[in-house]
């Protein structure tokens, strides 16, 4: 995996309670911020016991300088090694332990709609716990988020934080006016290998690989149900019948995946860690991708953590997808 240490430079100054306070003037002031659960949340001063379930919140709250104020992470929350090293482990993401994280007494939870369960959640809610649920599906929604982030926490205004997100902004406007100029390649990005399961257009994947100039060749393809439709086996259930279920994550075949041609395919360490025998199955295939050695294994957190991490690994996926629009730039001109 790819590795980052939030801005460069001098690390941040943390900030504490009493500095957050000082910044507002000693004044109470009252935020007020939406989740993506469209649900306000009210904070009266910035949180001091953090619980976070989703590893990019981890370290994006670190990154904003607020590191000491959590109190409680997942096992998957490995970065920054500080925090991983001092805060306890509640769990996974999907089978959290509620009763650590009640004991914990957080003032705050930071969640994800597709990596957490309903059902916790709403176990930590009903224990009159604030729950801050995160829902992104375009690298812009990454960056928003960090920005409520910074509201909540009362860093907004730091010149560490507001660097930060300038980077995060800056960033994506070049990947736009980049994109607007340059041909992109068709990309095939799976998350898992057995099955094999691939992104629809509507992920936070898929959209940090369109910036990049690597075009999502199944961003058209939606998950069908039952799961023998899903792989052509049977005839799908009629949209009606399907229409609280996510679609965003379809299992598609070999075949589909030689029909759609991709010229790039990117094999993430995570959520699954593809290997290189799984890389081996890809170059087997009678794709331009394996025709150009353009199948390769690449840190999944620069496609999948939202936030701070997203501020460098956008400019090292573009810098990644760009080096194999070169090589095949330079194929094109040897035909």
């Amino acid at each position: 995996m790819g590795h980052l240490r939030g801005a460069r430079g001098p690390p941040r100054r943390r900030r504490t309670a009493g500095t957050r306070a000082a910044a507002d003037g000693g004044r109470r002031v009252i935020v007020r911020v939406h989740d993506d659960r469209k649900r306000e949340l009210t904070f009266g001063a910035a949180p001091k016991r953090v619980v976070s379930l989703v590893p990019s919140d981890t370290f994006t709250v670190a990154a904003l300088g607020c590191g000491d104020a959590i109190v409680g992470r997942t096992d998957y929350c490995e970065l920054p090694a500080d925090v991983n090293a001092r805060v306890p482990s509640v769990g996974g993401t999907k089978n959290p332990r509620v009763d650590d994280i009640v004991a914990l007494s957080p003032d705050l939870v930071l969640a994800n709609q597709e990596e957490n369960t309903r059902s916790d959640l709403e176990a930590l809610a009903q224990q009159g716990i604030r729950v801050f649920v995160a829902f992104p599906k375009r690298a812009a929604d990454g960056l928003a988020h960090m920005a409520r982030l910074a509201r909540i926490f009362r860093v907004e205004r730091d010149a560490s934080a507001r660097d930060l997100l300038a980077r995060g902004y800056a960033g994506m406007r070049e990947a736009e006016a980049a994109r607007a100029v340059e041909a992109p390649l068709r990309t095939f990005c799976p998350i898992w290998m057995d099955p094999l399961m691939t992104i629809h257009g509507a992920t936070f994947i898929s959209d940090m690989l369109d910036l990049a100039g690597a075009q999502n060749v199944f961003a058209d393809r939606e998950r069908r149900y039952p799961l023998a439709a899903d792989v052509g086996d049977a005839k799908p259930l009629p949209p009606e019948r399907v229409a609280d279920r996510d679609v965003r994550y379809p299992r598609v075949s070999v075949d589909e995946v030689v029909a759609r041609a991709p010229e790039l395919v990117l094999l993430p360490d995570e959520p699954h860690p593809f290997t290189d025998a799984d890389a081996e199955v890809f170059r087997a295939l009678a794709i331009p991708a394996a025709a150009h050695d353009a199948v390769v294994r690449m840190p999944g957190k620069d496609i999948c953590w939202y936030g701070a991490w997203a501020v460098d690994g956008l400019p090292r996926l573009r810098a990644l997808v760009g080096r194999y629009r070169a090589s095949f730039a330079s194929s094109a001109k040897m035909a």
